[in-house]
């Protein structure tokens, strides 16, 4: 990326996710007619400790797509060793919110062979990222991405981008329910792009009343994700059909849709067509989905060309 192009503001989580696996059934092991006295303990034999949040998987793939995105969240006096990993990859950290007195949001999940989870998340420093000021970031921006947060934050940092008049990029998913309709409403109405799944996006049109044609008549640009089936891009020009990437084997798909916001976003940076920066963010997708862990990725731009030329059969543009 130039020197003098204007930065990616990313907002949102950055957290530690320590998912255990229990080797049994939590149906086998909880009594209906006793749940009002509930004690139950699970000896689990796996457990990972990995680096993620919103803010930070998609900033994360920026950087390795080129961009220096500038990482605007809260973290907490664990977050050193994260910090440099990032960094590391080409992330800006120097503008996120050290708080020295909690600990980095962390998610603790437990997971049986149904695939049922017993989870517990706990907020940390994510709940001071309302304090986070985009009009004083340190480096010229022009795009902000409000990604899940807490939600006082992710209200703030809406009303801050339309404010500074950047782009927005506004994708709420699992905070869809904490926010108040006036702060979806706000985003919805500012945004430059939405991007959500087709639950998230039926969601927010229940709660507000805009939904995807009433967006894309706003001049919004609508990537509507479909897992497995691809994607869709809604725009005033009409809907682009994206395919998805091929895989090698789906290993954990956890971030797979922060990446591909991630991929979207640096190929329209790049002033692709929506056809070719849908198929970027599909195949920053696929890396994603084959490896465990939302930051377990990595390639070269190289590596990504080539990679993206054996999927789609056409280059990209250097």
């Amino acid at each position: 990326m130039p020197d003098d192009m204007p930065r990616i503001a990313v907002t949102g989580s950055v957290a530690y996710d320590t998912i255990m696996v229990f080797p049994g059934r939590f149906g086998e092991h909880i009594l209906p007619d006793k749940t009002h006295i509930l004690n139950v303990s699970f000896l689990v034999d796996r457990l990972e400790r990995r680096r993620g949040g919103t803010a930070a998987n998609i900033a994360y793939t920026l950087a390795l797509l080129g961009e220096r995105p500038l990482l605007c969240a809260a973290v907490g006096d664990d977050f050193d060793a994260y910090g440099a990993a990032l960094e590391e990859a080409g992330v800006d950290t120097s503008t996120a919110l050290r708080c020295d007195d909690v600990a980095t949001a962390s998610c603790f999940i437990t997971t049986d062979l149904d695939d049922n989870q017993i989870t517990a998340f706990f907020p940390g420093a994510m709940a001071r990222a309302g304090a986070i000021d985009l009009r004083r970031p340190g480096a010229a921006v022009d795009t902000v991405v409000v990604a899940p947060d807490a939600p006082e934050a992710m209200a703030v940092h809406i009303a801050q981008a339309t404010e500074l008049g950047h782009r927005l990029v506004f994708a709420p998913a699992q905070q869809i329910p904490s926010l108040s309709e006036e702060a979806l409403r706000a985003g919805l109405e500012a945004a430059w792009m939405v991007v959500g799944n087709d639950y998230e996006l039926e969601m927010l049109r229940s709660r507000t009343g805009l939904g995807v044609e009433e967006l894309r008549a706003h001049g919004a640009l609508v990537a509507l994700t479909l897992g497995g089936r691809g994607s869709r891009l809604h725009s005033g020009d009409g809907v682009v059909e994206v395919p998805v990437a091929a895989v090698e084997e789906v290993v954990d798909p956890t971030g797979a849709g922060d990446a591909y916001l991630a991929g979207l976003l640096a190929g329209l940076r790049r002033g692709y067509d929506l056809g070719r920066a849908g198929r970027m963010g599909a195949l920053a997708a696929a890396y994603v989905v084959e490896v465990r862990g939302p930051q377990a990725h990595h390639f070269s731009p190289e590596a990504f060309a080539e990679r993206y030329r054996s999927s789609f059969a056409e280059l990209l543009p250097t």
